[in-house]
């Protein structure tokens, strides 16, 4: 006698869910230990970059050669503009990457846990030719990287 496939799939998912119960109740898995990091609104919604730089705390910074800003000089598709930043100054704790000129520009956040490699990537969305900044907290000072990337129409170099 065969079984009906979609009653084998309903009886998986009715033993996973069943397992996932006894390791909950047991104490095993705490759902309620497990929570995103506080979203900072009020520098992801700031309009200028003086905004975002205060909204992540950073009132002063200084230029590290230890933060490592890779992008490219000419972003064909401003669409997915790639970013990679590195930051080997000891005990960074957070890395935030500003597009001067985008309507918010705060575009990611990154917090690291002791001890963790601070080494990102992301895929940026740029309307126009502008700075990109990356911000680095590191032993609670803050450190910069900056570079213009020139945003084409087109893909025409112009």
């Amino acid at each position: 006698m065969e079984m009906n496939p979609a009653r084998r799939t309903v009886l998986r998912g009715a033993g996973s869910l069943g397992a996932l119960s006894a390791l909950v109740l047991a104490g095993v898995l705490k759902p309620t230990a497990v929570y995103a990091a506080d979203w900072n609104k009020a520098a992801f919604e700031a309009k200028d970059t003086a905004g975002a730089l205060k909204g992540i705390g950073a009132a002063s910074t200084s230029e590290s050669k230890d933060l490592m800003l890779k992008v490219p000089d000419i972003a064909e598709n401003g669409a997915v503009v790639p970013v990679d930043v590195t930051c080997n100054i000891p005990k960074t704790s957070s890395i935030s990457i500003l597009v001067e000129k985008n309507p918010s520009p705060l575009c990611a956040h990154f917090e690291f846990a002791n001890g963790a490699v601070a080494d990102v990537s992301a895929r940026l969305k740029m309307g126009q030719t502008s700075l990109v900044k990356a911000v680095a907290k590191a032993d609670g000072k803050f450190y910069t990287a900056q570079k213009e990337v020139k945003v084409t129409v087109g893909g025409c170099g112009g």
